[in-house]
């Protein structure tokens, strides 16, 4: 239908449900978001919608020189989907990250747009982009910290083979239709698998099921 004559024409409103609310916060000196990065996640066709307050369901982005300052900056309350851009990871705020259910850490001096873009889709949808392979290194280059006992596995679980080898493809940064085509299964398998995972790891995402499996030297 032609609208009336003399009205103003307007676009297609692009329904609620298909855009990903992202706020973004800055933490350490300044507490201001770099304009470039905000400049990224209010550009048009990325599907994201920038908001003023950190709504329920929404990817809160922060920014800091390191992850003890991006978790500071990171406004309380629940239903939030958290990833972290950083200067520099140390294996203790990596861990600490891991532990606040972050589910991404970016570093500033690899961060493209294409990959911010895709890391908020990923983060809305409760998907780890840990940088698997530095996750590793980093929680194998020391002694991890004292666990409380309250937290503490009583003993390394046992895995099968299956949980294993998807836990090791998870380790390094596979999504589940690729861990499927490795393992020649269906993704349906996979996200069973990965179920189970997090029940014996007592993990609560894919970046702290990897750091239990590296503390407990599964992979």
């Amino acid at each position: 239908m032609n609208a009336p004559a003399g009205a103003p024409a307007t676009e297609p409103a692009v329904p609620a449900v298909d855009r990903v609310r992202v706020h973004v916060v800055a933490g350490g000196p300044g507490g201001t978001a770099p304009e470039p990065l905000a400049r990224i996640l209010a550009a048009p066709g990325t599907g994201l919608s920038p908001t003023a307050e950190p709504e329920p369901d929404t990817v809160v982005v922060a920014v800091a020189a390191t992850v003890e300052e991006a978790l500071a900056a990171c406004p309380a309350g629940r239903g939030h989907r958290l990833l972290a851009i950083c200067d520099t990871v140390t294996p203790a705020g990596l861990r600490r990250a891991i532990e606040a259910g972050v589910l991404a850490i970016l570093r500033t001096d690899d961060l493209t747009p294409a990959q911010l873009v895709a890391a908020v889709h990923c983060a809305h949808q409760g998907d780890g982009r840990m940088p698997y392979a530095a996750l590793v290194r980093l929680l194998g280059s020391g002694p991890a910290p004292a666990v409380p006992r309250a937290s503490a596995l009583p003993e390394a679980p046992l895995l099968t083979a299956r949980q294993t080898a998807v836990l090791q493809l998870m380790a390094e940064g596979h999504p589940n239709a690729a861990i499927a085509r490795a393992l020649s299964c269906s993704e349906h398998t996979v996200k069973n698998v990965i179920y189970e995972l997090m029940g014996r790891l007592q993990a609560r995402n894919r970046a702290h099921a990897v750091a239990r499996a590296v503390r407990h030297s599964l992979i």
